[in-house]
Formats: structure tokens, sequence, C-alpha cells
């Protein structure tokens, strides 16, 4: 039993390093000697690096929030969880920290369809890795969440 929660432990870890590295990363697209992520757009020219404040559409400031709201909600389960592990009876269900979890892969999924849909394509611009991480991170934290709802405290 030690084992399991050492390692849905680890895995929470991952998905919030893999949340904040999706939310900060310069990379959400990338084309030529231009990147872009949710808060800068960078150019690479006369060998300087330049950033200037991304586009203030609505759906950008959309996906800034719910990656934020993913992270803070990721990040509360992860507390819930810990709390949860010293003060749960024997016997009892993680819902709560399963909930924290399932909403936050439910907001950063919502972020990377609206990204997906709102972003300009003009052909020579693709998705970065940061973009990536993001879809990546989206199962990751739905299949962690469907956890904590079957995992149970044993002493």
């Amino acid at each position: 039993m030690l084992l399991i929660l050492l390692g849905v432990l680890v895995m929470h870890l991952i998905i919030l390093i893999l949340l904040i590295v999706s939310t900060a990363a310069s990379t959400w697209s990338v084309g030529g000697d231009r990147t872009t992520d949710l808060w800068y757009t960078c150019t690479n020219s006369n060998g300087g690096y330049h950033c200037k404040p991304a586009i203030s559409e609505d759906w950008l400031q959309a996906v800034q929030a719910l990656m934020i709201l993913s992270l803070l909600f990721c990040f509360f389960s992860l507390i819930a969880f810990l709390f949860q592990l010293f003060k749960l009876v024997k016997g009892g269900r993680f819902f709560f920290t399963a909930i924290f979890q399932i909403l936050a892969s439910v907001f950063v999924m919502c972020a990377a369809i609206i990204y997906t849909v709102m972003s300009p394509d003009d052909g020579s611009v693709k998705f970065g890795y940061a973009y990536v991480l993001a879809w990546v991170s989206f199962p990751l934290t739905l299949i962690s969440g469907l956890i904590y709802i079957v995992l149970r405290k044993k002493e």
C-alpha cells in the first residue's frame, strides 16, 4: 500500500511539474524566428532576442486563466491528498482530492482546445513543446483523478 501511495504521489508531482512548465515555457507555437507562448511573443532578429507582450484577445486570456486554474487545482489537490493521507479514517476514499484533480484535467483540456481552435494558422507556425506538454498533462491528470477515486486509505 505504501508503494502505491508513493507512486501516486510521484505521479502527482510529475503532473504538477508538467503543468508549470507548459504554462511558463515560451514555445506554445514556433515559426521561423518567432516563438509565442501564453504571455509573450518573442522574435530572434539582428542577433538579439526581443519579446513583447502577447496579443490581448479574449481567447488567449481564457487560455491563460484556464492554465493557471489547472495549476492551482492540481496544487490544491496535492495539499488535500497529503492532508487526507494523515486525517482520513481507515477505509475512506480520497474524493476531495479526486474532484480537484479531475477539475484540473478539465481546465487544462479546455485551455488546450481553445488554443488549438483559436490560434492563427498561417502554415509556417507549428505547435511547440509547451503545447504538447499541456496535452500530455491532460490524460495524466485525469488518470490521477480516477486513481484517487478508487484509492482507499488502509492502515
